[in-house]
């Protein structure tokens, strides 16, 4: 999962994104590409799940 749709399923900006992924309890990425930092869909579901469940059926 890239951080357009990290950002897309959070439905936040760019800026908070940032903010939500830089933080201690999101979970680290997978892979640093050029094009930018690569989540399991599964981690970042989980995060939502334990730290965001206001977004939890968006995110079904």
């Amino acid at each position: 999962m890239a951080s357009r749709e990290v950002r897309d399923l959070l439905g936040v900006s760019r800026t908070r994104a940032y903010q939500i992924t830089n933080s201690k309890t999101f979970p680290d990425p997978v892979a640093v590409l050029s094009v930018g930092r690569i989540w399991l869909t599964e981690d970042v579901e989980r995060w939502i799940r334990d730290h965001r469940p206001d977004l939890q059926d968006s995110s079904k």
